[in-house]
């Protein structure tokens, strides 16, 4: 669980380096990378207990919806929050310090999606990388379940 939230932490970081690279943004490097760091992490590794590993022990979930819900975590909070979050803390610095070109008036959002195209797209890496390992953690928390359920009943 935790390694999951690192790998969403590392998502982060790297959608934090490619948006400060386009905004060319040189100030406020510290408060941006640890909170690209931090907020990832914690609400994966959140968000993972609630819908994957709490019904799991109540035994409310199939190995196919543990698996759909262990990727859409990871796609979600490993990449399209770390993603938003660092495209528009590194937008309001970039206009805030001047170092991308003002926007018109009323296009803002169309206007950086424009300046960071191409970085956008190399956010594929990290939503493949956290989709396979979404998958690959939520079949591994699966046959966990499924050893200790065993344990348990074969005692009884």
């Amino acid at each position: 669980m935790t390694s999951f939230g690192t790998t969403a932490g590392f998502s982060g970081i790297f959608s934090n380096f490619l948006f400060r690279r386009c905004f060319k943004v040189k100030h406020d490097a510290l408060k941006t990378y640890a909170s690209l760091a931090t907020l990832p992490f914690l609400s994966t590794v959140v968000t993972y207990k609630l819908l994957v590993i709490d019904p799991l022990y109540s035994e409310n979930i199939s190995k196919e919806n543990c698996v759909f819900r262990s990727s859409l975590i990871g796609i979600v909070c490993g990449v399209f929050y770390p993603s938003s979050l660092a495209f528009t803390k590194n937008g309001r610095l970039a206009t805030k310090y001047h170092t991308v070109p003002l926007p018109p008036k009323g296009r803002v959002l169309l206007h950086w999606m424009r300046l960071c195209h191409t970085q956008m797209k190399l956010m594929v890496i990290p939503l493949v990388f956290q989709t396979v390992f979404g998958i690959l953690n939520g079949l591994y928390h699966y046959a966990i379940f499924e050893g200790t359920l065993e344990k348990t009943i074969h005692e009884e």
